[in-house]
């Protein structure tokens, strides 16, 4: 389509929402920034806009517990997560983004303590997440994690094998996030955007669009996590 993105589009969806909010004295953490892959491969313009923040706020911050965050381009300097813990000083982030993260989770208490450790009081902790009971992850939660490059690779043929990693979705729904964050105000939500999954398929595409129609929405959603932390 015109612009080259779709009319519902989760990337701009969600990190427009995120630029609404930003101001040039923010410091902002990419948790789970990995290697910046849209900066190679993305080939929008509109998505490459709302995804540059680094040009937009004081600071951005890469975290990630692979070691290929330290030559992420996107960011104005990067960290690695050693034994769960981000190498920042407690209260020192005015924002967080988890971007296709909290699927990935396997402590849950360890994590939100870290990110309450490391958010200022009013900051924000912005996610998206595919829903536990999406039809993708219901799949991805019967094949085994070892087989998931194999299994992406015929349904995303333009996913990258070194950005697919073990799945646990133990943070996935919204009553688990509320209970992850019980003292945060929450302004999250269900969206239901495009098909990703269609194995490069344009009538396989059309009939995931018609599934989006008729299933309930949180078989066809992703979470779009927005909570404020206390002052």
């Amino acid at each position: 389509m015109l612009g080259g993105y779709q009319p519902l589009d989760g990337t701009i969806e969600f990190y427009g929402r995120i630029n609404s909010i930003l101001k040039p004295t923010d410091v902002v953490l990419d948790l789970g920034a990995g290697r910046g892959g849209w900066y190679f491969e993305e080939k929008c313009a509109a998505r490459r806009q709302v995804l540059d923040i680094k040009t937009r706020v004081l600071k951005f911050i890469g975290a990630d517990v692979d070691s290929a965050v330290l030559t992420n381009p996107t960011t104005s300097e990067n960290c690695v997560i050693e034994n769960g813990k981000i190498p920042l000083p407690d209260h020192s982030v005015d924002i967080i983004i988890a971007d296709n993260v909290l699927e990935h989770i396997l402590n849950v208490k360890e994590f939100s303590q870290e990110v309450n450790r490391v958010l200022k009081p009013n900051g924000l902790f912005c996610a998206k997440t595919s829903h536990k009971f999406k039809y993708v992850s219901l799949v991805a939660r019967i094949i085994k994690n070892t087989n998931h490059a194999n299994v992406l690779h015929f349904v995303q043929p333009t996913r990258k094998v070194e950005d697919i990693f073990p799945t646990a979705y133990r943070l996935n729904t919204m009553s688990s996030i509320r209970k992850a964050f019980p003292t945060y105000k929450h302004h999250s939500y269900l969206y239901t955007a495009e098909p990703a999954y269609y194995f490069g398929n344009k009538i396989l595409y059309y009939f995931f669009c018609w599934l989006h129609q008729v299933l309930p929405k949180v078989m066809v959603s992703e979470i779009f996590v927005f909570l404020r932390k206390p002052s």
